[in-house]
């Protein structure tokens, strides 16, 4: 009898042990249901944040300045997390030097266009422009037979999703050069910078491309960002000396406060975007980056040198509507079909 009871009383702890991890499971799914959105919405207010705020300093800050400070403490900050971690996972870039070298090159432009656009035209329209490139790009290089990285099959519906892109992407490019955005300029500089931006979102998606073959080959995003940065150093650095000095840095404490805010704002959108992109499900991360011009559009508000554009906000709607649609035909097609009974 006395076994029995005991036996009893060992199968309801076990039950009710089972049961406390079921609500724990449940519980740690539904965090990550809030916390990895979240993050992802965390990613597209800052990158929005970066745009308005680097759209107003670079009236008065050479670019190029911003850009040495920014990725010189930020190359710093990710070589010094892996030397303090592991050391050895430096060795992983061996007989990758021309996989390097090449992310080097597409991040220098892709960086230096993009800083160079949003000196010159409305951040959110920069934004825009830069993120429709990305799959734009893909798509071309698939289509000259050029793969840089594993690439997923890609259906009518999605290609009409990224020809609602593309015709937004004109039709913004209209909306600059016919005066109608909300930064008044002239329009050989809004030429060349829509051509900078193009420049940059295609860059920045091949070089997207050789660091995943780089992750695809073991080595760890610390590792990739610490080494990604180097050229683009390189180039600021001489151009900072070619002008005799950081142009509209007046201080030292100027040139720290810019420091510190540059690298939070590069940094926090790349740890939001890789924890965020680890806990949310690939639509839902795709649909909320693809409202990121949103964002932009509605915090560029406060820089007193824009204006409201109505053809700037329904040009990102389009934008952001004909994502959405992709994005939504790429999950379909890869939902496993489900067999009839």
């Amino acid at each position: 009898g006395l076994q029995d009871r005991g036996g009893g009383r060992g199968g309801w702890h076990a039950a009710a042990a089972g049961r406390v991890r079921y609500v724990g499971q449940i519980r740690e799914r539904r965090h990550h249901a809030f916390c990895g959105p979240g993050l992802v919405l965390v990613l597209c207010a800052s990158q929005a944040f970066r745009d308005v705020y680097f759209g107003h300093v670079f009236q008065g800050v050479d670019f190029f300045a911003v850009i040495l400070l920014a990725f010189l403490a930020s190359t710093i900050l990710f070589t010094a997390i892996p030397l303090l971690r592991d050391r050895s996972a430096f060795a992983k870039l061996r007989g990758h030097g021309r996989t390097v070298l090449m992310m080097n090159v597409t991040t220098a432009l892709a960086w230096s266009c993009y800083f160079f656009g949003l000196s010159h035209l409305e951040p959110s329209i920069v934004n825009t422009v830069h993120s429709g490139m990305g799959p734009l790009t893909v798509v071309a290089l698939a289509a000259f037979g050029v793969r840089l990285a594993k690439a997923d099959h890609v259906g009518w519906w999605e290609y009409l999703g990224y020809a609602g892109i593309a015709l937004s992407l004109m039709a913004l490019a209209w909306v600059v050069l016919s005066g109608h955005s909300g930064l008044a300029g002239s329009e050989p500089m809004a030429l060349l910078g829509l051509a900078a931006l193009l420049i940059s979102g295609a860059s920045n998606t091949v070089s997207l491309l050789y660091s995943k073959r780089l992750h695809d080959h073991g080595v760890n995003a610390e590792v990739v960002t610490s080494a990604r940065y180097v050229l683009l150093i390189l180039i600021a650095a001489g151009v900072v000396l070619h002008k005799g000095g950081f142009g509209g840095i007046g201080t030292a404490g100027e040139a720290a406060t810019l420091t510190a805010l540059a690298t939070i704002l590069m940094v926090l959108p790349l740890y939001a975007f890789q924890v965020g992109i680890a806990l949310t499900a690939p639509l839902t991360a795709n649909v909320l980056r693809a409202l990121g011009p949103v964002f932009v559009f509605a915090l560029q508000q406060i820089d007193g040198r824009l204006t409201y554009s109505t053809p700037t906000l329904i040009g990102i709607l389009v934008y952001s509507s004909a994502a959405i649609a992709s994005h939504v035909a790429h999950a379909r097609s890869e939902a496993p079909a489900i067999e009839p009974r």
